[in-house]
């Protein structure tokens, strides 16, 4: 068992981790326990009731957090000829086609999302065992490839984000800082949450929502009373 710090163990002293809260109370409870000197990113965990060894029972998607994430994203734009302009005008970091592609392969990573139009993807293809280990490689299930380049640049921008049950049946995402108090974090949940059930597959069969855990960067888990989603949705 780790070895935990002083800091954490007086957070953790502030909530029963045994006891499930409502979704608003579990934030405020892991807003209060924040200790970090930075602003710590908020994560939510939900266990789901699938197994994704079978593919009827993947879930994944994406959603546009209202509230967004509280932090400036770095979008690289694959493409070429007047998509290029498009993409610049919408607002990516990076856009380039054989260069960029150059670029990575030397071990350049410094961007958080990758757009591809899919006419460069024969070539982006080529580092694909570079960019998906890290989560880069574009992907046309989550609107990453495309030739509707301003939607997808605006989308992420805005605070758009993918996420994907783990082996494990987790799916695990954060919410935003603990700058952004109660209210704002708790928008962006039930956003997430409302799409996380409109995912579940028709094959899952039992209780769907096993457990949903709240957390911040530094501070343990408070557990949320899964009853409470669909008020939280309302």
């Amino acid at each position: 068992m780790p070895k935990r710090g002083k800091k954490y163990l007086e957070s953790r002293k502030k909530s029963d981790t045994k006891v499930k809260h409502s979704f608003n109370d579990a934030v405020k409870l892991a807003i209060d326990s924040s200790y970090a000197k930075f602003d710590e990113t908020i994560d939510v965990a939900v266990r789901l009731g699938v197994d994704p060894r079978h593919a009827d029972q993947m879930v994944r998607g994406t959603v546009v957090l209202p509230n967004g994430l509280g932090k400036e994203v770095k979008v690289l734009v694959f493409a070429k000829g007047e998509k290029e302009q498009e993409a610049l005008d919408a607002g990516a970091d990076f856009v380039g086609n054989d260069d960029l592609i150059e670029k990575v392969k030397e071990g350049w990573f410094g961007f958080d999302k990758a757009v591809a139009t899919p006419d460069m993807m024969g070539a982006v293809g080529k580092i694909g065992k570079l960019l998906g280990p890290r989560g880069l490689m574009p992907n046309a299930k989550i609107g990453t490839v495309t030739f509707d380049l301003a939607r997808a640049v605006k989308e992420i921008k805005a605070g758009k984000i993918d996420f994907k049950v783990e082996k494990a049946g987790i799916v695990h995402v954060p919410m935003g800082k603990v700058s952004f108090g109660v209210e704002k974090i708790v928008q962006n949940a039930s956003v997430f949450l409302e799409t996380i059930l409109r995912l579940k597959p028709a094959s899952s069969k039992g209780t769907y929502l096993r457990g949903i855990a709240v957390s911040t960067t530094m501070g343990p888990g408070i557990k949320i009373d899964a009853a409470s989603v669909k008020d939280l949705i309302k």
